[in-house]
């Protein structure tokens, strides 16, 4: 079936998959998860058990499983993470779709994820192919004003070549930072992953491939989404407390 949409809006099913009087249960299946991934078990056994313990849907048990992490996993990306002031005067290399859609889906009433590792993540499913949306433009003008205001002096954006509609996405960046005299560059490349694994300058993303082993990260889809899209959506399901690295169920 064609995809027709037009906003990188919630799942139909969210208002009651996601709705206040769930997250106290989301909250419990995170930290058990945590709580599994910090003593070796991995998935998807671990959030099998989880997810049938309590009796989560699909789509909860992937929210659960993106928001949690092992505590040596937390430990590594908080010491690889620094302030979004860090970019300053800086190149940022930037996790093209991962930062795009996420910003997308908050303009556009999606589901973001206040992860256990700081990040916030969105719940859009791309499976190899990318449509422009609504919320396309707004996304990166409020990313481009974002660096801006920080004194970002310039971006390298890397998007995914096998992903479709990449080159028409390329263009549009380029169009949109010409036209707002932005420093960007735009690349399409196989898989971002590598290049922003062994970057030695800092890297946007919440891809937890890359926190696990880039040199330093900056949080830049919560930075732009806390300060500019103030009716996101937002599902807190962090459970380690500051100072307290343990999710004990």
């Amino acid at each position: 079936m064609p995809d027709s949409r037009t906003h990188r809006g919630p799942h139909p099913e969210d208002e009651q998959l996601f709705a206040p009087s769930t997250w106290g249960i989301l909250r419990e299946a995170t930290r058990d998860l945590c709580w599994l991934l910090s003593r070796g078990y991995v998935n998807p056994s671990a959030l099998a058990l989880v997810g049938d313990r309590f009796r989560l849907t699909a789509r909860q048990r992937r929210a659960v499983e993106r928001s949690a992490c092992s505590i040596a996993e937390l430990r590594r990306r908080l010491e690889h993470r620094l302030e979004i002031e860090a970019t300053q005067g800086t190149t940022l290399w930037i996790d093209g779709y991962n930062v795009l859609t996420t910003v997308e889906a908050a303009l556009g009433g999606g589901i973001i994820l206040a992860a256990c590792d700081s990040t916030y993540r969105d719940m859009a499913s791309m499976h190899g192919h990318y449509r422009k949306v609504a919320e396309t433009l707004p996304a990166l003008y409020l990313v481009g004003e974002s660096l801006s205001e920080l004194g970002c002096t310039s971006a390298r954006w890397l998007l995914d070549r096998p992903v479709s509609n990449s080159g028409r996405l390329k263009k549009l960046i380029e169009q949109v930072a010409a036209e707002n005299g932005w420093h960007w560059s735009v690349e399409l490349v196989p898989n971002p992953d590598p290049l922003l694994i062994d970057s030695q300058v800092p890297v946007a993303t919440a891809d937890s491939i890359v926190l696990d082993y880039c040199h330093a990260w900056v949080n830049l889809s919560r930075w732009v989404i806390q300060r500019h899209v103030r009716t996101a959506r937002v599902v807190d399901l962090a459970v380690y407390e500051a100072g307290n690295l343990t999710a004990e169920p």
